[in-house]
C-alpha cells in the first residue's frame, strides 16, 4: 500500500454529496456550479445585501406540501451519530478507539451531527476524528463561500495539521524515518464520517506532500522531548494550512485538473470552528462566524448558554478595530463598508479568499497562467475596491480554553445558518430538553398577535400534543434543525412550516436561510468530575 494511502487511511469510499436532494451528475470533487442548472443571474460570490434573518415568515409561492415521512427523509438524509466505545460501522476502517475501549474512560460520551442544504450544492462541510497518537477528539464545522472547494479542503486536511502539531518531536522523527524507509505507517486519525461525506481522492498525493513538508519543519524547529501545547498546535495548524492553500495555488500542478482544483480552493473561502477535547480540557479555535456554545445545566435543571467563541464580523467591535488598525488611517472608512470587508465579505477571518490576501500583480500572474476553465469564473475577474495594502484577511484563529465541569453537559458547534435562525439560549434549551427528556414548560407567548380565548386554548392543546412528540428524532442535531427550520410565528414547530421551507426550489431557498451544519457533543459529567478531582491537565 502506498505511503500516502496509509497515512490518509480512514477516509470512506463515499458518494459526492451529503444530501439525496442534490445528486451529483459527474464524479468530480466538490461539484462546480456548472454541474447543475443555474439561473440567468451569476451565482453571488459573497452574500448579497439581503439578510437571511427573519425567514420564519413562511413563503407562500413555489412550495409544495410534503408528507411527514417526506419531511423526515429530508431532515435525516445527512444525520450521523457516534457513541464513544462503539464500533463505527459507517467507516470502512472501523474499529474501537483504544483510548475509549472502557479501560480509559473519556469525558466525551458521543456526538450527533447533521446538515441541511440551502445552497445547491451545499457549501458547508463538517469533520470529526480521534487523534490516535493522543487522547484528543477533534470536531469541526466549515462554512464555505464563493463555492464549496475551500470548505471541502479544510474538512479533509485541517485535522491532519492539528494532529501533526500535537505530536512530540520523537514521534515526528519516527514518522519521517518510516516514510524514508518505505515502511507501513500507522493511521494518524480515526475518522467518524457520514457515508456521503466526500473526499478528494485525486489530490491525496499533493495533500500528503504538503503535510510532510510541514512535519519536517516541525522536526527542525523542535528538540527531543518537546511538543506544542493544544493552543499553540491549533494556531500553528490553522495558519500553516492556509499558507499551503495559497502556495499550492501559486505553484500549480502539471495535472490540469489538479491545477484547476487548487485555484478553486484558493479563490473560494471558508470559515472554521474547531473543538479539541482531551480529558477535561476543551479548546475551541474559531476563524470566522461559526460558533461554539456550551450547554450548562443549572441546579434547577434548566440550561444556560456559555459561548466559547467570538464572531469575526462587523458586529464584533474588536474585530473592526483590529482590521482598521492593520491598515493606514486613509483606509479607515473603506476597509469596512456596509458591515463587510472592503464592502464585499461578511466574515473578517477566513481560509482561502486570496482575492483579499494576494497582491494585485500576483493575482493577475496566477490567473494568466491558470487553466482556461478558471477564466469563466466571474469572481476571478475583479479586484476588490479600495485594494491598497493587502492582506486584508487572515485565517488566524481566536482560541478559547475551557476546563470542563460536571454541569457542562454538551457543546454545540454550528455554522452561522443555525445562529441566524435561533438564539443561542434557545438552542441550548432545545438540546438540553432533548438530551434529558425533560420538557421545560415556558410561559406561552404569542408575540404581538391578538388571540381569542378559543385560539389560546387551541395553542395550549397544540403544545401539550407537541410535548409528547418532542423527542421523536433519534439525533439531537436533527431535532435542533427541525426547530430551526420549522418554527412558526408562535415559536412552535409545525408540519406546514417545515413542508414549505423544505420544498422551496433551490433558487429561492437561499433567500430564506443559509446552509445549516451542526455537531452536538455530549459530555460525561461523572468522568469530568473525576478528572477534575484528580487534577488531570
Amino acid at each position: 500500500m502506498p505511503v500516502t494511502s496509509q497515512l490518509f487511511r480512514g477516509f470512506p469510499r463515499a458518494k459526492l454529496w451529503g444530501s439525496s436532494l442534490f445528486p451529483c451528475q459527474r464524479q468530480l470533487p466538490c461539484c462546480p456550479t456548472s454541474h447543475r442548472p443555474t439561473s440567468s443571474q451569476p451565482h453571488p460570490i459573497w452574500p448579497t445585501a439581503m439578510p437571511v434573518r427573519g425567514y420564519r415568515r413562511s413563503p407562500d409561492l413555489h412550495s409544495y406540501n410534503l408528507t411527514p415521512p417526506q419531511v423526515n427523509s429530508i431532515l435525516k438524509a445527512n444525520e450521523y451519530s457516534f457513541k464513544v466505545g462503539a464500533v463505527d460501522t459507517h467507516n470502512e476502517y472501523s474499529f474501537k478507539v483504544p483510548e475509549f475501549d472502557g479501560k480509559n474512560v473519556s469525558s466525551v460520551m458521543g456526538f450527533d451531527s447533521n446538515q441541511l442544504p440551502a445552497n445547491a450544492p451545499i457549501e458547508d462541510r463538517r469533520s470529526a476524528a480521534t487523534c490516535l497518537q493522543t487522547r484528543g477528539m477533534l470536531l469541526g464545522v466549515f462554512d464555505g463561500h464563493a463555492g464549496c472547494a475551500c470548505a471541502q479542503a479544510l474538512s479533509e486536511r485541517l485535522f491532519y495539521y492539528v494532529a501533526m502539531s500535537l505530536m512530540p518531536h520523537e514521534t515526528l522523527c519516527e514518522l519521517e524515518a518510516a516514510v524514508e524507509a518505505g515502511r507501513p505507517l500507522s493511521p494518524i486519525l480515526q475518522w467518524h464520517k457520514h457515508p456521503n461525506d466526500y473526499f478528494t481522492r485525486e489530490a491525496q498525493t499533493m495533500y500528503f506532500n504538503s503535510l510532510r513538508t510541514y512535519w519536517q519543519e516541525l522536526i527542525d524547529l523542535s528538540s527531543p522531548g518537546e511538543s506544542l501545547g493544544p493552543r499553540e498546535a491549533l494556531l500553528s495548524a490553522f495558519k500553516r494550512l492556509d499558507s499551503d492553500l495559497s502556495l499550492e495555488a501559486q505553484v500549480g500542478d502539471a495535472n490540469s485538473f489538479l491545477h484547476y482544483w487548487v485555484l478553486r480552493v484558493a479563490f473560494s473561502g471558508a470559515t472554521a470552528c474547531v473543538a479539541h477535547i482531551d480529558g477535561s480540557d476543551l479548546y475551541v479555535a474559531n476563524t470566522g462566524d461559526g460558533r461554539a456554545v456550551l450547554g450548562v445545566q443549572e441546579e434547577d435543571g434548566s440550561f444556560s448558554a456559555h459561548t466559547l467563541s467570538n464572531d469575526h464580523n462587523a458586529q464584533n467591535e474588536n474585530e473592526v478595530a483590529r482590521i482598521q488598525g492593520e491598515h493606514p488611517p486613509s483606509e479607515k472608512k473603506t476597509v469596512v463598508r456596509q458591515d463587510r470587508l472592503l464592502g464585499l465579505l461578511m466574515p473578517f477571518r477566513a481560509f482561502g479568499d486570496v482575492k483579499f490576501k494576494w497582491s494585485i500583480d500576483l493575482q493577475r500572474g496566477v490567473l494568466e497562467s491558470g487553466p482556461d476553465q478558471l477564466h469563466d469564473n466571474e469572481h476571478t475577474k475583479f479586484i476588490p475596491p479600495n485594494y491598497h495594502t493587502p492582506p486584508y484577511l487572515t485565517a488566524e484563529p481566536e482560541i478559547t480554553h475551557h476546563r470542563l465541569r460536571p454541569q457542562d453537559r454538551f457543546l454545540v458547534l454550528g455554522t452561522d445558518g443555525l445562529w441566524e435562525t435561533l438564539h443561542r439560549q434557545e438552542v441550548v434549551r432545545i438540546v438540553g430538553e432533548y438530551l434529558t427528556g425533560v420538557h421545560q414548560r415556558q410561559p406561552l407567548t404569542v408575540g404581538g398577535y391578538h388571540v381569542t380565548l378559543g385560539q389560546m386554548q387551541g395553542l395550549l392543546a397544540e403544545r401539550k400534543a407537541r410535548a409528547s412528540l418532542a423527542f421523536q428524532d433519534q439525533n439531537a442535531a436533527t431535532h435542533l434543525i427541525r426547530h430551526a427550520v420549522g418554527n412558526n410565528e408562535f415559536g412552535a414547530v409545525d408540519h406546514e412550516t417545515l413542508s414549505k421551507m423544505l420544498s422551496l426550489p433551490e433558487e429561492l431557498a437561499r433567500m430564506y436561510r443559509d446552509d445549516i451544519t451542526i455537531i452536538i457533543t455530549q459530555f460525561n459529567p461523572h468522568v469530568v468530575g473525576h478528572q477534575r478531582q484528580g487534577g488531570e491537565s
